[in-house]
């Protein structure tokens, strides 16, 4: 080894870069669907945790909720109870798209599904799971597929609660996943009761502009290069990337019209990737009929990223909602949520609710059974703290005034 030492330099990296080459662009391939990926803590441009809520001195909405109740009210009082699009959830959460590689898959994803299910937050179920493990009635592992999530949260959800959203991505869409599951009886509960959605997938915080990415063995690469790209990146293994679509705003527009038309009574939902155009994305998706609008922060993501994009591609969360001064009536959030006060700003800066992803799976697997559970029992004691901290009592009441910025003049 060189001798040569450069102070203040990434050395470890650049050494690294030079063992490995373009695979060193990767996180390592052996991580590839049990690592959970995504920025961490202290990413320099995080601005949403450098944020602090700042509850006011006179609470005149306190004064109301005092008459009301004919006593003093304490946090235990705060109704988290939210409509998300098109569905009534127990709090303004969701769990955000969990997708096809093992992390997510097997006993450890139905586990999760039947745990939001009891709680009553909507579940999204994510892109690739069809085209990589199946549907589920006729072929695939029954535990990793579509069918077997959707099954499991459909049978431990209460009455007129939750929902189910099953994404869509391109690669989905050559699979008819939206007509699998339209048209399925098992599905169909959930129709009637209003609580199925279609989410059609434009992009994701991890890894905005890009398309889907797995690692493959040769031999299923193999059966697979027609389809997709294909680089021979980790020695046995494979680099599989798919189109992220191309989206122009008249097609973003003839989409949502498509679903709509084709599937008029599912909810129509829209995960849009933090760019730097997001406010007329938003904007289209809303005036041409969505129920909901997801915004993945650049915090965002559980799945297989080049490590560069997490940390310097894609807007944080809080500019994202910096830059939708006006929100649509239910924009939904993601990126890096797992305790109070970043769901609690982001609920005050315009979100309806915020989605949880790697902290969802994390408390499955600590407990299979019961994890996401207490973590969710959690996650709503400290939002009711928080909340009634501010002097109000439904996330709904909250507001920009309610949180200060690093340099802000108020």
């Amino acid at each position: 080894m060189s001798d040569l030492m450069a102070p203040g330099f990434p050395e470890k990296q650049v050494r690294r870069r030079a063992r490995r080459g373009a695979s060193a662009v990767f996180p390592p391939a052996d991580g590839y669907g049990r690592v959970l990926f995504g920025a961490e803590p202290g990413e320099p441009h995080d601005l949403l945790d450098a944020m602090r809520l700042v509850p006011p001195v006179f609470m005149e909405r306190r004064l109301a909720k005092l008459i009301d109740l004919g006593r003093e009210p304490t946090y235990q009082d705060v109704e988290l109870a939210t409509d998300i699009g098109g569905f009534h959830a127990t709090l303004p959460v969701y769990v955000s798209a969990l997708g096809s590689t093992r992390a997510a898959g097997g006993d450890l994803g139905l586990a999760l599904s039947r745990q939001a299910a009891a709680v009553g937050v909507p579940m999204v179920i994510g892109e690739n799971i069809v085209p990589v493990n199946g549907y589920g009635r006729l072929d695939g592992d029954a535990s990793r597929s579509l069918l077997g999530r959707l099954t499991a949260y459909a049978e431990h959800v209460g009455d007129g609660l939750g929902g189910v959203v099953v994404q869509q991505s391109t690669e989905d869409a050559d699979a008819e996943v939206w007509n699998l599951v339209y048209s399925d009886p098992t599905a169909r509960p959930l129709l009637d009761s209003g609580r199925l959605a279609f989410e059609l997938k434009v992009g994701q915080g991890a890894k905005p502009g890009l398309g889907g990415m797995t690692v493959l063995d040769a031999a299923a690469a193999a059966r697979l290069e027609d389809q997709f790209g294909i680089d021979p990146l980790f020695g046995d293994r494979v680099l599989r990337a798919s189109s992220p679509g191309t989206f122009t705003a008249e097609i973003l527009r003839q989409q949502i019209r498509l679903m709509r038309n084709n599937f008029p009574r599912a909810r129509v939902w829209v995960k849009l990737y933090p760019g730097r155009d997001l406010a007329a994305a938003v904007r289209v998706a809303v005036e041409a009929g969505a129920d909901a609008v997801t915004v993945d922060g650049a915090e965002g993501g559980t799945g297989w990223a080049p490590t560069v994009f997490p940390a310097q591609v894609g807007l944080p969360l809080a500019e994202c909602l910096r830059r939708l001064p006006e929100p649509p009536p239910c924009l939904l959030v993601s990126g890096r949520i797992w305790e109070g006060g970043r769901a609690v700003k982001s609920l005050a800066l315009g979100a309806r609710a915020v989605g949880l992803g790697r902290a969802a799976l994390l408390a499955t697997a600590e407990d299979p059974h019961d994890g996401l559970i207490r973590f969710l029992e959690c996650l709503a004691t400290e939002m009711r703290l928080l909340v009634s901290a501010l002097g109000q009592y439904t996330p709904g009441a909250l507001g920009p005034d309610d949180v200060w910025a690093p340099g802000d003049g108020r």
